[in-house]
């Protein structure tokens, strides 16, 4: 008794912490929602089930013949189970009312949808219904006639045993007889099973709409179906009502005969109407004649496909790229040039954990992000991450500093995507501990992320003991750390006994009822993850897997971007989602429910704040019919677009996961012409990405990527794309896809160009070079193979950043960083080189500028801001004698120092460790920042630069380029 009140309590915990979670954050409905229509799924389904086969084994037993006489065997049977029969006659329904509730209980999404259905205002070209009924109501018609099929079944197999068991059937040699009352149930039941099966064989012709069909290349049905399958569908349907009013009549008149005749009569018409004669049509008619046969119903497909995965409004361009670097080419593409983002995000992590982690237990994501800032009135793409929680070096590891001490992250740190510095590292604009830099004040404090501990205990009372560790302190701040007390609504309160004991279960530990760091005030943060939470308050949502970070009205937070889905939209083609997405920034992406799409919409835009974990529902695609009908089955939850600031708005973007499926889709789809697409002689392909080092694993499709620029001919903004080559292989590119990413920044107004996916088509009477054509020129290239190995000289590692393919010049661009990283422990990868392609002509230098001025004769066009910079901001002007020195001035002057003050630390560590290469590097960057902090003071100071420390020329300078 104790261990079963035990157990519920612990189930109860479970259920109870829930309640909590969604109701602190606001989202209780959801769960209300959930359970009630769980719920009443649950006793729809054990009441269907549980009460027919009750009833046709009450009367089968009530009607059982009084004096039947029965064989020995039957005898003993009936005494072994006599003593039970009352007992089994009703647990055995109720057994299989409960797993039949439970099975109905998980299919409440369907029954939701069904209910709260939208029209899509379209209709399939074979019956001329919505797209709706497909969408909505075909599943659930489906689901409910599987389920009628299996409580039929279940029932007649119930009754049939009861009859026999008392009596009600006797075989007697080859005779079989049936008693009035057992016929008579048996016949019902059997005629209703066919009447069910008929109706479910009728649905099945809608079906074959959206099922890839055998013989028919396309998804939907083909000439084969449309002219034999569902006319043969329509023909076993009426067959099987048939067969329904001959058990009827069995019923009435007491023969089986002709229920039998009938059902072997569906049977064999099953195989001649519903195998045999399509067979003979596609082997006979449509196979020798497809191409011409199948061309309406390729049609459809194709029509169908390019609108469901919203790839129909897409602007298609024919593109005469040319292969031949002329001075002055990159003049009119000036502004895009100087806005190459040369930093790689998958590179950098490292980098930014070396120079910007600062203690062992802050960490940054291995795969970094891309957004874009508005700075000195220019907008610039940026590499950023936040500075988040990690556990794992964390030397002392008890339960108070795991959960109570060690709460949160701090800050947000960013660089500029198209610069670096002397030495190759990353130029912050945004950094450093407390944070300071151009994105202005914010709340810095990251309790929720990517890398958070399972759970925090956090808040106190007003005048309690700072218990949190906030940051570590410069010496200039003083000695030890900086404390702080959360003091947002982030997690459910432990405020009670039973609060306390429900999670002390729920996390397996004891110290949350007996520390006393756990107040009234204090809460329990959990779920961080900001995938986590979006996932638990809008669980029909499709997630992108890309979670990124960005200051928003001077708060931390992420935006993840949530799509609705279906796999019913009547000829569309279908893809599997997980496998789609994946390339080498995904490498293994995890399945997602309902795996296996064929529509889509980018219709939500979620924002977590990183301080308080409060989420956010935007309505981003209104008119999704999908999304419409979600909001009806959670009223309230989803905020208007009109309400999204200008802020938010500006860092919002066209999802990846989403880009990566159309991309996938037009492969094939790019193709209008039902003609070609049956030839299968123009279809497409993701290019390998050219940077895969891992030889044993066959590589994965290059990734999309974001960066500010100008397609065709368009003003430059924020753009996400990819490339295509042809599928037999051959690395020659066909097409250049992009997407508009830039929202704009009005706030609750879209821009209209958002969204807009623009397909360059590429000349195919020229061979234009693919990226892994031009990774292999660079490989093998003899001049740079031998700077590279120079660049390898003492124990140093060659990396080879993102292989960017830009539409500038008239022609496509190719640029890639490359990386050098030392082999010692404490290294991090520094931009050392940048190659640049343009047809066949490459170059190999130091900087972008002097790059692209190689490639294009020397002839850039304007200035690029790519050059080897100071973390400062360059272009101070000296101040005249007598003036007050420039705040800039000063505070590059301190900021120089302290990269100093860096180098001398890592030169001391590197001497430590024995590692030369990284000694020698530290110095390089130790000699430079003195020289910049003596150049730096005498312009403050209105001096001229003492001889010794001035530059014998200009240091060199990007142009934005060509």
């Amino acid at each position: 008794m104790v261990g079963a009140i035990i157990g519920a309590f612990v189930m109860f915990s479970g259920f109870y912490a829930d309640i909590l979670w969604f109701d602190q954050l606001g989202f209780i409905q959801v769960l209300q929602t959930r359970w009630l229509s769980m719920l009443v799924m649950f006793l729809i389904g054990f009441v269907a089930m549980a009460v027919p086969v009750a009833l046709s084994v009450q009367i089968a037993y009530r009607s059982r013949p009084v004096y039947a006489q029965l064989n020995s065997q039957l005898d003993r049977y009936q005494e072994l189970v006599e003593p039970l029969r009352k007992v089994g006659m009703w647990t055995a329904p109720v057994a299989l009312g409960l797993f039949s509730g439970l099975a109905s209980a998980s299919q409440w999404e369907t029954a939701q949808l069904w209910l709260n259905r939208k029209p899509f205002g379209e209709v399939d070209p074979q019956f001329g219904l919505d797209i709706g009924f497909y969408v909505f109501e075909l599943p659930f018609y489906q689901q409910v006639l599987g389920f009628a099929l299996a409580v039929l079944f279940i029932s007649a197999v119930a009754s049939l045993a009861t009859a026999y068991l008392y009596g009600a059937i006797r075989v007697t040699g080859r005779e079989v007889r049936v008693s009035r009352s057992a016929r008579i149930q048996l016949a019902v039941i059997g005629a209703l099973y066919m009447l069910a099966l008929g109706a479910s064989i009728w649905l099945g012709q809608y079906a074959a709409l959206a099922q890839t069909s055998q013989g028919f290349l396309a998804t939907g049905a083909g000439y084969t179906e449309v002219n034999a399958t569902i006319p043969g569908a329509q023909i076993l349907a009426g067959i099987a009502a048939l067969v329904g009013v001959f058990f009827i009549v069995t019923a009435v008149i007491g023969r089986w005969r002709i229920a039998v005749v009938g059902t072997a009569l569906l049977i064999a018409a099953s195989l001649v109407v519903g195998v045999a004669y399509p067979a003979i049509v596609q082997r006979f008619q449509v196979d020798p004649s497809a191409r011409t046969l199948e061309a309406e119903y390729i049609q459809r497909n194709i029509d169908a496909t390019r609108a469901a995965w919203d790839v129909d409004d897409m602007v298609e361009t024919d593109s005469d790229a040319r292969t031949d670097a002329e001075p002055g080419a990159l003049r009119a593409d000036a502004e895009t040039t100087a806005n190459i983002r040369i930093i790689d995000p998958a590179l950098v992590s490292d980098a930014f954990a070396n120079l910007q982690e600062y203690r062992q237990y802050y960490g940054f994501a291995e795969q970094l992000d891309v957004d874009r800032y508005e700075i000195d009135g220019e907008i610039q793409d940026t590499v950023i991450a936040l500075r988040e929680l990690d556990l794992s070096g964390l030397d002392e590891d008890s339960w108070y500093n795991r959960h109570i001490v060690y709460t949160h992250g701090y800050g947000a740190v960013a660089a500029y995507g198209n610069q670096r510095g002397q030495e190759g590292q990353p130029v912050f604009l945004q950094g450093g501990i407390p944070t300071e830099g151009a994105l202005g004040e914010f709340e810095p404090r990251v309790y929720f992320g990517e890398s958070t501990p399972d759970y925090s205990i956090v808040g106190g009372p007003e005048g309690s003991p700072d218990l949190e560790l906030d940051y570590p302190r410069s010496t200039e701040e003083g000695s030890g750390n900086a404390t702080t007390t959360f003091s947002g609504d982030g997690g459910p309160r432990l405020d009670s006994v039973i609060n306390r004991l429900a999670y002390a279960l729920k996390f397996q530990s004891e110290q949350i009822i007996l520390s006393d760091a756990v107040t009234s005030e204090s809460q329990i943060l959990y779920d961080r993850h900001p995938r986590d939470r979006v996932a638990a308050v809008a669980p029909y949502l499709t997630l992108d897997s890309d979670t990124y970070p960005a200051v928003v009205d001077e708060r931390l937070v992420w935006i993840v971007d949530g799509m609705t889905t279906s796999s019913s939209y009547p000829y569309a083609s279908h893809r599997s989602f997980s496998q789609t997405i994946a390339d080498t920034t995904n490498a293994n992406p995890s399945l997602v429910p309902g795996d296996i799409i064929n529509y889509m919409r980018n219709s939500v835009k979620a924002v977590v704040d990183a301080y308080d974990g409060s989420v956010t529902l935007y309505a981003w695609d209104t008119e999704d019919p999908v999304l419409q009908a979600w909001q009806q089955i959670y009223p309230g939850t989803i905020r208007p677009i009109s309400e999204m600031s200008g802020d938010l708005m500006s860092h919002v973007r066209y999802p990846a996961d989403m880009f990566k499926l159309q991309r996938n889709i037009l492969g094939d789809y790019h193709v209008t012409n039902p003609a070609t697409f049956f030839s299968g002689d123009d279809q497409w392909s993701t290019p390998a990405d050219p940077t895969w080092s891992n030889s044993q694993v066959p590589a994965p499709p290059q990734p999309p990527y974001y960066l500010t620029m100008s397609v065709d001919g368009q003003d430059p903004a924020f753009t996400l794309y990819s490339t295509f080559i042809p599928r037999d292989g051959r690395e020659i590119l066909y097409g250049y896809l992009s997407v508009n990413a830039d929202a704009g920044s009005t706030p609750g107004e879209v821009s209209e160009d958002y969204g807009r996916l623009t397909l360059q088509m590429l000349p195919k009477d020229r061979s234009i070079p693919g990226p892994g054509q031009v990774q292999n020129t660079f490989d093998t290239d003899d001049e740079v193979s031998r700077e590279l190995n120079l660049l390898r000289q003492g124990a140093s590692d060659v990396l080879n950043g993102n292989l960017l393919t830009l539409p500038v010049g008239g022609g496509l661009l190719y640029v890639q960083p490359v990386y050098l990283q030392s082999t010692g422990a404490t290294s991090y990868p520094v931009l050392r080189k940048i190659l640049v392609a343009f047809g066949d002509d490459i170059a190999f230098e130091d900087t972008l500028d002097e790059a692209l001025d190689a490639l294009f004769g020397g002839d850039s066009g304007a200035e690029a801001g790519d050059s080897d910079v100071d973390p400062g901001a360059p272009g101070e002007e000296p101040a005249e004698p007598g003036q007050e020195p420039s705040t800039d001035l000063q505070a590059q002057l301190d900021a120089v120092l302290q990269e100093a003050g860096a180098a001398l630390q890592e030169r001391q560590a590197a001497y430590a460790e024995n590692d030369l290469v990284a000694a020698a590097e530290a110095d390089q960057r130790l000699t430079a920042a003195l020289q910049q902090a003596v150049e730096l003071s005498a312009q403050i100071e209105g001096e001229p630069l003492p001889e010794e420390t001035a530059p014998a020329e200009p240091a060199p300078t990007e142009s934005p380029a060509p």
